[in-house]
């Protein structure tokens, strides 16, 4: 019994052979895709498919398409940093450029009212620019690009678009000293424009103007112009000095002090113009130098040969 139960031996135990299932498998395999080609047997199975493992490609695909727009989101930041970076630089461009030509304009309009002053004021004027204050905290002074070559003396008045600047204090072979009308030991014979009510206008020192020891029931009125009289043989008649802004009493009732604000733009602009001062008459008459009595006499006379 045991030699009828023996195992049959490993030969008959082997498959297939390997080449044999590999040409198998080859001609299954063109078979489907020829059948697929020409009659489209496995698009059911295709789409099947397609289906079934679309969400694992989604999730398959997620980090790649995270990582994709992260990229883009910063490419994007980095763009719009750069370009408000640009916008930015363009407006502080135009801005200054918008200064630029508000000062130039501005500029224009006080060297052509500089030019109108010229032509009104008839006299020889020469321009002048202003090169820089004197460093002096107790003095109100500036310095001109003129000076004793160009014909510039000292005591000349000096004004620009509105009003008196000041004079000439010290001339140098290339520059001149123009002391401000606002400085303290400034004066100036004036009159009120209204009424015509003669005075002398003072510099206080700190920018402004005072008309001193004036009647305490002075014709004054806030708002009134002041004007250069034209008496000292220095500023021609008429020029703007300032404008009365305030009133500052005497406590015992007896005088009156009238602030005044300068009409001329001090440090504002760069130009000015330097007056050629007026000549008064030095002639004295005749009669101004004989004894009383004497021109008393030769009056007397006069009137007696006419009598006859």
């Amino acid at each position: 019994m045991s030699g009828l139960e023996q195992q049959p031996p490993p030969l008959f135990k082997q498959g297939p052979a390997p080449l044999a299932l590999l040409i198998l498998y080859v001609c299954t395999s063109i078979s489907l895709l020829v059948l697929d080609d020409r009659f489209r047997y496995l698009e059911p199975v295709r789409l099947f498919l397609t289906q079934a493992t679309a969400p694992l490609k989604q999730i398959v695909q997620w980090p790649v398409i995270a990582l994709t727009q992260v990229d883009e989101y910063a490419v994007t930041l980095d763009q719009v940093r750069h370009d408000n970076a640009a916008l930015r630089q363009a407006r502080l461009v135009d801005a200054e450029q918008a200064q630029r030509l508000e000062i130039l304009e501005a500029e224009n309009q006080y060297l052509r009212k500089l030019l109108e002053t010229k032509r009104m004021l008839g006299a020889r004027v020469q321009p002048a620019t202003i090169l820089y204050s004197a460093r002096d905290p107790f003095n109100r002074r500036v310095i001109l690009d003129r000076g004793a070559d160009q014909g510039v003396i000292e005591g000349q008045p000096v004004v620009d678009d509105q009003g008196v600047v000041g004079q000439v204090t010290r001339v140098a072979p290339d520059y001149a000293e123009v002391t401000l009308l606002t400085d303290r030991n400034q004066s100036i014979p004036a009159q009120v424009v209204r009424n015509g009510l003669r005075t002398v206008v003072f510099g206080t020192g700190d920018g402004r103007l005072e008309m001193r020891y004036m009647s305490s029931n002075a014709d004054v009125q806030v708002g009134d112009w002041v004007v250069t009289s034209g008496i000292d043989g220095v500023y021609p008649r008429g020029l703007r000095v300032g404008k009365v802004e305030s009133l500052e009493s005497d406590p015992n009732g007896i005088f009156s002090k009238f602030i005044l604000t300068p009409a001329a733009g001090m440090g504002r602009y760069g130009e000015v113009l330097l007056l050629e001062p007026i000549t008064l008459p030095t002639d004295r008459p005749a009669s101004l130098d004989r004894p009383a009595d004497q021109a008393t006499g030769a009056t007397m006379s006069k009137k007696k040969r006419k009598a006859q």
